[in-house]
């Protein structure tokens, strides 16, 4: 198992240094501002209601504040940049303003942009380019810290592609490709994370793997990020006797469990909907970590 990184910041650059000091796996707070997401149903779709819940997570503890406003879950459809931006903007801008950490989770250069000039620091971008080949060039004119998320298309079609060799080999290969496509555009490499994109293209045994593999994906040379939080395959994992999965908000429990063995295994972050059980599940997966060295 690949050792884990000696802070959040890792190996990141200048840039990222912002996100450092905490000595331990990044806690990213989910900030939906989106009518249809999967785990909260729009409960927090206007701003107003967006920057009270964000500024709640950052009070539990949670490190970077990840601000979305298109939904991914599978099946969804796109939205318009215009209209991601009418949504996030605002909250992205207030929260920066604040000196909270803003992730934008965003798959579109225009809205990247946008957020990046309003106080962003983190582009999270689940396509890693290939919905927007041009996101690539707006992160690294900003020098933001870019999260380039392993996909296979866009959530209409993505389960169909669930389709693998071997999953852990032919995520590691595509995402490392795509590392590739990100320098040439000019990514300083120190800013790259990676995320294997649980859920995208992926079935639960796939997720499976991918997290029992960790390691394989930090030899990439990049920092790692994991979002499992409440996501179906937790979902099927939990169901009840007759084979109905646990709704959403019963998967926080289980989530937490993924990113306790995800900091024990060197994670740079975990993103998630509930922050205290999972900044403790953190504090957990650190310690066995530091257990293992110690040994």
């Amino acid at each position: 198992m690949a050792a884990p990184y000696p802070g959040p910041v890792g190996s990141l650059g200048a840039r990222a240094a912002e996100l450092g000091g905490v000595g331990r796996t990044l806690v990213v707070g989910v900030v939906n501002v989106t009518p249809d997401s999967f785990s909260d149903g729009g409960r927090w779709d206007r701003p107003d209601a967006a920057l009270r819940h964000a500024r709640e997570l950052r009070a539990h503890g949670a490190d970077v504040l990840d601000v979305g406003g298109e939904s991914t879950r599978p099946g969804s459809q796109r939205v318009p940049p215009a209209v991601e931006i009418d949504r996030v903007l605002p909250v992205v801008a207030e929260l920066a303003a604040e000196g909270a950490v803003v992730s934008v989770d965003t798959v579109h250069a225009e809205t990247a942009e946008a957020c990046l000039r309003a106080g962003a620091a983190v582009v999270n971008d689940v396509s890693g380019g290939l919905a927007d080949p041009e996101i690539l060039a707006v992160a690294a004119r900003h020098g933001a810290v870019y999260v380039l998320g392993h996909w296979r298309g866009d959530p209409a079609t993505m389960n169909e592609r669930a389709v693998y060799d071997d999953v852990v080999t032919d995520v590691c290969a595509e995402l490392a490709a795509r590392v590739d496509v990100a320098l040439a555009a000019g990514v300083d490499p120190g800013t790259l994370v990676l995320d294997p994109g649980l859920g995208f293209a992926k079935d639960a045994a796939h997720n499976w793997q991918l997290l029992a593999h960790l390691d394989r994906l930090q030899a990439l040379g990049h920092p790692v990020l994991v979002g499992a939080s409440r996501k179906r395959f937790l979902g099927t994992l939990l169901a009840d006797d007759d084979g109905t999965p646990a709704p959403p908000a019963a998967r926080d429990a289980a989530t937490a469990a993924v990113s306790a063995l995800a900091a024990a295994a060197g994670a740079w972050g975990v993103r998630v909907h509930e922050v205290p059980g999972n900044r403790d599940a953190v504090r957990v997966g650190e310690a066995l970590a530091a257990a293992r060295g110690a040994s």
